[in-house]
């Protein structure tokens, strides 16, 4: 089942969602539902709360076959910084460069409620650390150093793909 993405403002994106307490094969159909809404949108990750769920509970998937599923994901380690453009499914047309932390290790629970532990870099570390933020009611625009106009994306991020 697809759903609607929710849009900013909303304060079901402001608030700290609560722990999955237990996995059940509804967690299991929302995981498959967040997928296929997250690729009918053209995302690269999504937050429960994206789609009005207030658990902890997001998926990012950067190259397509290689989906974290991730219940209860905590941060557990950070290092280095990159400035990069980010956007968001729940703030649609609104790009900027966000400052983050480019190596970190991040904690979770899969949907067979192992625990597992996984180090990423760079552009899949951005996009866990977006959704995790989303977890936490944080939003990306909170964040921006320089918002980037939508007709000057494209341009900036061509100018920028060295950096």
């Amino acid at each position: 089942m697809r759903y609607p993405v929710i849009i900013h403002p909303n304060d079901k994106l402001m608030k700290k969602n609560r722990e999955v307490t237990e996995i059940t094969e509804e967690l299991w159909a929302l995981l498959d539902d967040m997928h296929e809404t997250m690729v009918a949108h053209d995302g690269v990750g999504i937050a429960a709360p994206q789609i009005g769920k207030n658990i902890q509970v997001a998926i990012v998937e950067v190259e397509e076959g290689d989906l974290f599923e991730l219940i209860n994901p905590t941060i557990i380690s950070a290092k280095g910084e990159d400035i990069d453009v980010e956007g968001c499914l729940s703030i649609p047309h609104v790009f900027g460069t966000v400052k983050r932390p480019d190596e970190i290790v991040v904690r979770y629970y899969d949907r067979e409620g192992d625990e597992i532990e996984v180090e990423a870099y760079g552009y899949l570390a951005r996009a866990l650390q977006h959704e995790i933020d989303h977890l936490n009611g944080e939003l990306f625009i909170d964040k921006i150093i320089e918002r980037i106009p939508e007709e000057e994306l494209e341009a900036y991020m061509e100018e920028h793909q060295n950096d």
